[in-house]
């Protein structure tokens, strides 16, 4: 049965259980943060946790989504999410005999990020060619709607299975939501095959087509650039978050796990709008304009308060505009790209946006133990500083903060200028 006859049913359950799965994995992540911060009580220890996921992630794409092409999008994504749910298992095992160590979820987390590297591009083609061409819109902003609610619903849920059931809770409901999405997806989902025959070809040479495809099509590189950009800023905000909010007289485990929500809350409002939007004059202009917007607002709202109703606001501003933006990127690739070099051009999109996230967490959480904490405790008794950053733990982060503020806006403001010259619309 084609998309066009099956219309979106299968996307839908595809989508929802996925959906679940990612949720479940999420609960365990920020659990593992959580377990980690009460460990170490560094920013840079917890920041490394998304670093080697991420890693393996960036540095492998551009050869995996060779491999993605080549085979079979269904099986590829069960062995993926059956490894990571290994990696899951292995971490509730060395928990429960007391075992567990920082350096083992570092190194269960890259063999982690290495499945993601294989899956994530064989999900992106399996979502499109599941959905009708006049739905990718739509479909797009809902992709990015599960993000949102799990960005919501990860934190808040995880925050509590923690308090009850420690990090047994958490993981017991990954593994639950593990068991429903696979068994989905090896009963009921039948995703057709686009793949060509590249069975004479290396991985080297389906890479060089994919990079190829890129040269030639000087936007989506562009545009591929200044999300690097983005993700520089965004991922160094996500390292100095926990040091801001967790040693705050006003802050802890249970308020950071708010203030995270509030951006999925955002994102889940932004997703709704861009799923009803009318499509825009210019999707590229939109992807700029909203970064401009959300990297030049949230930054100042924490490195300025102390107030946890006032960092939600600045989560709300910062990422409520992310989904519409997302969705504007992923019309733009899904139109301009082939199904045959999707998984390629996609993976080489996975190295080359995305390669700047470990290092911002890496900066974010090294500036901050490093230089920011011990610059605020060394001027403690400035009136100025004190003022607009707070005193004790947490005023280095939000001194990190403001820095970061000014940081993307410089990044939208040079590497937006070039991305700002494109003109892209459905018509």
């Amino acid at each position: 049965m084609s998309a066009k006859t099956n219309g979106l049913k299968d996307f839908y359950t595809l989508w929802i259980t996925q959906s679940l799965s990612q949720l479940g994995s999420s609960i365990t992540a920020f659990a593992l943060t959580l377990w980690l911060y009460e460990k170490t009580g560094s920013a840079l220890s917890t920041a490394a946790l998304t670093i080697c996921t991420y890693l393996p992630y960036v540095v492998m794409s551009i050869f995996a989504g060779a491999l993605t092409d080549r085979f079979d999008k269904k099986k590829t994504m069960l062995c993926c999410d059956a490894f990571a749910a290994l990696c899951t298992v292995a971490v509730f095992v060395l928990y429960r005999q007391d075992l567990l160590m920082g350096w083992h979820i570092y190194v269960l987390n890259i063999l982690s990020g290495l499945m993601n590297t294989i899956q994530q591009p064989a999900s992106e083609v399996a979502y499109t060619v599941l959905t009708p061409k006049e739905y990718y819109q739509r479909s797009s902003a809902l992709q990015y709607l599960s993000r949102s609610i799990i960005n919501v619903g990860a934190p808040l849920i995880s925050s509590m299975l923690y308090g009850f059931a420690g990090l047994k809770g958490a993981v017991a409901m990954d593994l639950i939501t593990f068991v429903l999405a696979f068994g989905i997806l090896l009963l009921f989902i039948h995703i057709p095959d686009v793949s060509e025959n590249k069975t004479q070809e290396s991985v080297l040479e389906l890479t060089n087509e994919g990079i190829a495809f890129l040269k030639e099509n000087r936007l989506i590189f562009d545009m591929m650039l200044f999300m690097s950009g983005v993700n520089l800023i965004a991922s160094a905000f996500d390292a100095v978050l926990p040091a801001l909010v967790i040693p705050n007289p006003r802050g802890g485990n249970a308020v950071l796990g708010v203030v995270t929500s509030c951006a999925g809350i955002a994102m889940v409002i932004g997703s709704a709008i861009a799923t009803v939007m009318p499509k825009p004059k210019n999707r590229v202009r939109v992807i700029y304009l909203t970064m401009l917007f959300a990297l030049g607002t949230e930054n100042f709202f924490l490195a300025f308060s102390r107030n946890p109703v006032v960092w939600c606001i600045g989560q709300v501003l910062g990422w409520i505009l992310v989904p519409i933006m997302s969705a504007n990127e992923n019309v733009i690739m899904k139109n301009l790209i082939p199904l045959s070099l999707m998984g390629r051009v996609y993976a080489c999109r996975n190295t080359f946006q995305f390669f700047t996230i470990p290092l911002g967490l890496f900066l974010g959480g090294f500036l901050t133990d490093e230089f920011a904490e011990p610059f605020m405790a060394t001027n403690a008794s400035n009136a100025f500083l004190a003022n607009l950053f707070g005193v004790g733990k947490g005023s280095g982060a939000a001194l990190m903060m403001f820095l970061l503020g000014i940081a993307g806006i410089m990044v939208c403001l040079l590497f937006g200028r070039k991305l700002n010259r494109y003109h892209y619309s459905d018509e």
